[in-house]
C-alpha cells in the first residue's frame, strides 16, 4: 500500500492519529486530485517522519485522514544555513525551492549593500519551501527567516559555525572544502546580482570563520550560483558523500 500524493500538515502524526484537513487541503485532495474515502496520502510535519494515511472523511470544505503506519523516519539535513540576497520574485522563489530540495536546514534572505529588494514575503517563501519538501520526498522543512541585513547577521554570528563565502572576485581560484572536518555547523553565502561591495568583501575575507570559494571561471547568475554552491558543499561536506 503506497501513496502518490504527499502532503505537509501541522498536526502531530502517529499510529491511529486523526488529522483534520483545512479547506485548502480538502480542495486539493478531493477537488483537484480526486481522492475519495479509502484513498491514501503520505503525510509529514517536519517532526514525526512520514506516515501513510487513509481518507476517513472527504468533503468540499474539509476532511479527516487517519494515520496507518510510518513509512519514513524523520530525516534531518546537515546543519547548514543558506544565506542569499533576494532578486526578482520568480528567481527568489526558485532559490528557496532548490535550497530546500538540496538539504539546507535554514534559509536566510539577507540585504546587502547592492541588494535590489528591500522586502520579501516570508510567508510565501516558506510555502515554497513546504512545496519543495512535498515534491522531493523530504520529511523536514527548513525555516525561511525574514529579511535581515547582512552586517547584522555577521555581527551576531554564532560561535563554531563556518561560512562558505562565494566570492565572484575569486574567479578561477579554488578551495578544497574536502580538507575541512565533516559534521560541523556551516553556512553558505551567495551575493546579489550586482556582487558584494568592496567594504563587504573586505570584511568577509577577514572573518576567521569564513572560507572563500570560487564557483568556477565564469560569473554565474545568483540562482545558478545557489545550486552550484549547494552542490559543491554537499559533495564535499554534506550528506551526499
Amino acid at each position: 500500500m503506497s501513496a502518490k500524493i504527499r502532503l505537509y500538515v501541522e498536526h502531530p502524526l502517529g499510529q491511529g492519529q486523526s488529522v483534520d484537513l483545512t479547506r485548502e487541503q480538502a480542495h486539493y485532495l478531493f477537488g483537484v486530485m480526486r481522492l475519495a474515502v479509502g484513498g491514501h496520502v503520505a503525510l509529514f510535519n517536519g517532526r514525526d517522519g512520514e506516515w501513510l494515511a487513509d481518507v476517513a472523511e472527504a468533503g468540499k470544505r474539509g476532511g479527516v485522514l487517519t494515520c496507518v503506519e510510518q513509512t519514513k523516519p524523520l530525516q534531518m539535513p546537515p546543519d547548514l544555513w543558506f544565506l542569499f540576497a533576494p532578486i526578482k520574485k520568480a528567481r527568489t522563489d526558485f532559490i528557496v525551492e532548490k535550497a530546500a530540495e538540496m538539504g539546507a536546514a535554514r534559509i536566510l534572505p539577507v540585504q546587502t549593500e547592492f541588494t535590489n529588494s528591500e522586502r520579501i514575503r516570508q510567508d510565501r517563501l516558506q510555502a515554497h519551501a513546504v512545496e519543495a519538501a512535498e515534491q522531493c520526498g523530504g520529511t523536514f522543512v527548513p525555516e525561511v527567516a525574514d529579511l535581515q541585513r547582512l552586517d547584522r547577521v555577521l555581527d551576531a554570528w554564532p560561535d563554531g559555525r563556518q561560512l562558505m563565502f562565494c566570492n565572484e572576485a575569486e574567479v578561477g581560484s579554488a578551495l578544497r572544502l574536502a580538507a575541512q572536518e565533516k559534521g560541523q555547523p556551516w553556512a553558505i553565502l551567495i551575493g546579489p546580482e550586482g556582487g558584494f561591495s568592496d567594504r563587504e568583501r573586505v570584511r568577509l575575507v577577514g572573518l576567521p570563520f569564513a572560507h572563500v570559494v570560487s564557483l568556477g571561471p565564469r560569473i554565474l547568475r545568483a540562482d545558478t550560483a545557489a545550486v552550484a554552491a549547494l552542490t559543491m558543499w554537499q559533495q564535499a561536506l554534506g550528506d551526499w558523500s
